[in-house]
């Protein structure tokens, strides 16, 4: 959803049969897997953010459904050079085993790179056991063909600070608060002269903003509740606090003046869309666009927005 035409910024309606492989130049290249919650949703699939610059074709979370948006984009998961987690909430990271065994079959050499905070290192141990039964039959079942390779992981525990750097690509982590699930991280993408910057699950957080600040391209989780549901749902009002609202977010992009700033990762709970961007616009006047899953961003000189 383009929130307001003043900043509509070379936006194009549908992408028709356009891939990123396509149009990658000296762009960063960002399409939204997924924009939802941990609702299941029909049009909007979990938490899952697609990026490619230069070689590296990188995915940020796995939520639920992220294979089939993968696929949607006309790559194939062992296209894939790496797996950036944010936290360990299981909407974040329910499509690993999908991504990871199904794309199996198209990644017959190269172990996965998986890249997360404490804990993805023994959950990725955990997954390679509990999914062994089914790796062994299935190297049995081809004669070797499908080759135990491509089912190997290679898992990292990650601090802040530069994580992966390929071809000109740089990847960092940046430490932000998520309440109880400790660490949690936002991550920041610089490929030649571009950046983008995704917020991961946050309250407001200086370091993201300081990692932010001038960024091209922002996409920002949001959390929103009606007044009536967060006064009278203590629960509700628990997980707010983990969470930056609309003002939050508003006073957020406000400070980092980006190129364009992104909703995805949407929860919303007793409220509209259109009153998300009203709660926005109280402190933020700039260029706001509220996420579609597969909706496309190249962050060129200009940011150019393409919708399915």
């Amino acid at each position: 959803m383009l929130t307001d035409k003043r900043f509509r910024i070379a936006a194009v309606a549908l992408l028709a049969c356009l891939t990123a492989r396509d149009i990658r130049g000296q762009e960063i290249v960002v399409t939204l897997l997924g924009t939802g919650s941990p609702i299941p949703e029909v049009e909007r699939f979990g938490p899952s953010i697609l990026v490619q610059a230069g070689s590296q074709t990188l995915v940020f979370d796995v939520g639920r459904g992220a294979h089939q948006r993968l696929v949607q984009t006309g790559l194939t998961a062992g296209q894939v050079d790496a797996i950036f987690l944010t936290h360990l909430h299981s909407d974040h990271i329910i499509g690993i085993p999908d991504l990871w065994l199904t794309g199996w079959q198209s990644r017959q050499n190269r172990p996965w790179a998986v890249f997360g905070p404490s804990g993805t290192v023994r959950m990725m141990d955990a997954l390679k056991l509990a999914f062994s039964a089914d790796i062994q039959a299935r190297v049995e079942e081809t004669g070797g063909l499908l080759s135990p390779v491509g089912a190997e992981v290679s898992a990292r525990d990650i601090e802040p600070g530069v994580v992966y750097e390929r071809d000109g690509l740089r990847v960092t982590a940046i430490r932000v608060d998520h309440g109880a699930i400790a660490p949690a991280y936002g991550y920041r993408v610089d490929f030649s002269g571009r950046s983008v910057v995704l917020s991961g699950d946050t309250q407001v957080s200086p370091a993201l903003i300081e990692a932010a600040t001038g960024t091209q391209l922002i996409i920002h989780e949001v959390f929103q509740a009606s007044d009536a549901l967060l006064r009278d749902n203590p629960a509700m009002a628990r997980i707010k606090k983990l969470h930056v609202d609309a003002s939050e977010a508003g006073s957020i992009f406000q400070r980092v003046r980006p190129s364009l700033a992104v909703y995805s990762h949407l929860v919303l709970r007793g409220v509209s869309i259109d009153e998300l961007v009203k709660r926005t616009r109280a402190s933020y006047n700039g260029p706001l666009v509220v996420g579609e899953d597969l909706m496309r961003f190249i962050v060129g000189e200009n940011v150019t927005i393409y919708r399915r």
